[in-house]
């Protein structure tokens, strides 16, 4: 079993905090639910933390936003989404694309889709099949601005070194 160390534990309880903020305060309504930047920190915080701990802290923030803001039966599938979600972007990042530019692009593609399948998948269970086509769109929308938003945010951060100096504490 691997052992966080304090200042490992310390960064991945922030950055569970500020995906939560970026979920529960920022939420834009549309008739099925909402949207939110959540997702654009998680993908953030496995750029920042690496695989692993961004996995837990995508996970950890956005299920503690679903328990907060009143959506019990989501904690554990948004767990479980978001936790997969950040995992196969991480590893996209870490082993399969090292080396490549934009790897944290299509990193968070892959993740973004494992998240429009796994939540649907939800949805139906949930739902029905057919309510849960009609959900999908907002689903869409709201992985796609995140991935956008990531990739301005990462960007810009990349650009300034701070991403290296972060994971350099």
């Amino acid at each position: 079993m691997e052992k966080f160390t304090v200042k490992e534990l310390t960064k991945t309880a922030a950055m569970a905090a500020i995906v939560f903020v970026l979920t529960y305060t920022f939420k834009i309504p549309f008739a099925d639910g909402y949207t939110h930047l959540g997702d654009c920190a998680i993908l953030t915080g496995v750029m920042v933390l690496g695989r692993k701990k961004g996995a837990w802290a995508g996970g950890t923030g956005a299920a503690m936003a679903d328990l907060i803001g009143g959506y019990p039966q989501w904690i554990i599938p948004t767990f479980i989404i978001k936790f997969l979600m950040a995992s196969v972007m991480g590893l996209i990042i870490e082993k399969y694309m090292p080396k490549a530019k934009f790897n944290y692009v299509l990193g968070a593609l892959s993740g973004g889709i494992l998240q429009i399948i796994g939540y649907t998948s939800v949805k139906i269970i949930y739902y029905g099949f057919a309510q849960a086509m009609v959900m999908t769109p907002t689903l869409l929308i709201q992985t796609s601005a995140g991935i956008v938003i990531t990739f301005i945010f990462v960007s810009i951060l990349k650009g300034s070194g701070i991403i290296e100096r972060v994971k350099a504490m």
